[in-house]
């Protein structure tokens, strides 16, 4: 039984496991997927790595120094490929002086053929002129068929992977469309807003990020400097310190184009190094920028421990405080104090971490209609709360009915009330041991009952029959006596809240001493004595009051 109970969390567990694994299996590299080189593709002929990371980190580039060094990155990475280009040109046509075999060593031949046909045809088209008429017109129509064999063969030839140099050239025309574009509308970014401690921490792993990418486009192009360099070096070596008088021309030629080489691959160390240093520079106002975001880190969470620490200190100045208000207002006072502390604490962090709403009033009427709608109970509750810390509240320590429950109230919190059940008010009132919580929705939802004044005066009595030897009235005038001797001091302290009452009420006033009343009874007259106490103590003055009147009794008349 147990096994089928846990098998929903079983479940839960596997399921979890199972979305960890697939977020972390198809989490991002963090290098573009354009960028990523597989082992079976094909090697481009020109490597655009650097012109291509130059493009991307522009975007990033915030500041007017940054934008700066972009621009500056931008330009040598492209003249970098400049000159990248014009090498392998000169080397696609070293390649193409020599001879091809099998199936391109055919398609050669035929485009050469074909050449020399086209060229004659220009010729021919040249010397017939203007006025040859249906002569130039045919001259002309072989020409075009002529010049389209030629370019169908080119394309076999480049198809076949003979012909590299077309395909270099248009590679070439295809980067300097794009150049023009590039140099027209390169984009930069805009500073990111840095007002919150979320757009702070938000702000701090973005330049991150952007310093990672930058060092590894630094490390990037220090690393082609060190191949450029290496490649130098050999083809240096190669190189005859002084060339045969009698070499031949061709010689003469390959050693011309290897010295060209030679002078490009130096251009290109110079370009990829001062790459490097661009990227450096760039690296660093970044860097600096990181500074300026953790400055800002430290002064939103410096903000938040200020006020934390204010909000305990004021919190312990509160307790001092309060401590000379009246100890059944005392929990009302604390309470409603310390939750607004804890609002306006929690509100102003929110304000750091997140910054004011934007839409503020949108927010506010769609919490407000669900909380309506699903929380109707406890904000009626919670609403109750404070009709309940109002002025005609009730208070700790206050004997009250609350849906026919009588008893003491021991705690008052947002949502419930709770009291120490006593008896009724014409009973004992001793304590039952039993507590009782009431929503606080009573309060706005129903009535309940609570002592006018605040010393929680009521009119308790107590009855005893008198035998009737002796002068019964004068007994109860003593007895009178004894009562109002006892309930003096309360008595007075009830008339002042109770003047206190009627001038603020506007109700009738009348007199707190006690009353005596005589009834026939059985076995002589019932004394009923009425008299003024408070609540809590009406035990004890009742109890004070029968030994009082018992002595009395027991003097021999």
């Amino acid at each position: 039984m147990k096994s089928f109970k846990s098998l929903p969390a079983l479940v839960l567990v596997i399921l979890f496991v199972v979305c960890l694994f697939a977020y972390y299996s198809t989490r991002d590299s963090g290098t573009p997927t354009a960028a990523q080189k597989s082992v079976s593709a094909e090697q481009p002929l020109v490597d655009t790595s650097l012109l291509q990371s130059a493009v991307n980190l522009a975007p990033l580039a915030a500041t007017p120094d940054e934008q700066g060094e972009a621009r500056e990155a931008w330009r040598l990475a492209d003249h970098e490929l400049d000159l990248r280009f014009a090498a392998e040109l000169r080397e696609a046509e070293a390649e193409a002086s020599v001879p091809a075999a099998g199936p391109l060593r055919q398609l050669s031949n035929r485009i050469a053929q074909l050449q020399v046909r086209v060229d004659t045809d220009k010729k021919r088209v040249d010397d017939l002129g203007k006025n040859a008429g249906e002569a130039l017109d045919h001259a002309q129509a072989q020409l075009d068929l002529d010049q389209d064999e030629l370019d169908d063969a080119q394309q076999d030839l480049a198809r076949e992977g003979g012909d590299k140099r077309a395909r270099l050239q248009r590679l070439l025309r295809e980067h300097e469309a794009s150049d023009k574009v590039a140099d027209q509308s390169l984009r930069f970014g805009t500073l990111a807003s840095t007002g919150t401690l979320s757009e702070q921490f938000r702000a701090w792993l973005s330049l991150r990020e952007y310093n990672r990418q930058l060092q590894a486009a630094a490390q990037e192009a220090a690393a082609q400097a060190r191949i450029l360099l290496d490649r130098h070096d050999t083809l240096e070596r190669q190189l005859p310190s002084q060339p045969d008088a009698a070499a031949s021309v061709a010689l003469l030629r390959r050693l011309s184009a290897q010295h060209k080489t030679l002078t490009g691959l130096d251009q290109r160390v110079q370009d990829t190094k001062q790459l490097v240093i661009v990227y450096q520079r760039w690296s660093a106002l970044v860097r600096k920028r990181l500074r300026a975001i953790l400055h800002l880190m430290q002064g939103s969470l410096a903000a938040i421990l200020g006020i934390l620490l204010a909000a305990v200190l004021l919190n312990s100045f509160m307790r001092r405080a309060f401590s000379q208000i009246d100890r059944r207002r005392l929990h009302q006072v604390r309470v409603i104090a310390r939750i607004t502390l804890q609002l306006a604490a929690v509100l102003a962090i929110l304000l750091i971490l997140f910054g004011p709403p934007t839409q503020l009033s949108t927010i506010i009427g769609l919490v407000t209609a669900g909380l309506t709608v699903v929380m109707k109970d406890f904000i009626v509750a919670f609403l109750g709360w404070f009709t309940l810390m109002g002025k005609n509240g009730i208070s700790l320590g206050d004997w009250v009915e609350i849906e026919g429950v009588s008893g003491e109230v021991i705690e008052i919190g947002l949502l419930k009330t709770v009291l120490l059940e006593l008896g009724n008010w014409t009973e004992t009132g001793h304590p039952t041991g039993r507590r009782v919580a009431f929503s606080n929705s009573f309060a706005m939802e129903q009535h309940y009952f609570n002592f006018s004044t605040s010393g929680q005066w009521l009119w308790d009595e107590l009855r005893l029959t008198l035998p009737t030897t002796g002068d019964p009235y004068e007994t109860a005038e003593k007895i009178r006596e004894i009562v109002e001797r006892e309930t003096q001091a309360d008595a007075a302290e009830a008339a002042k809240d109770w003047q206190r009452v009627t001038h603020q009420y506007g109700a009738r006033d009348f007199s707190a001493g006690p009353a005596v009343n005589l009834r026939p009874a059985v076995n002589g007259l019932e004394v009923v004595v009425r008299y003024i106490t408070r609540a809590p103590q009406r035990n004890v003055v009742k109890s004070n009051l029968f030994q009082a009147i018992v002595d009395l009794l027991r003097k021999p008349a």
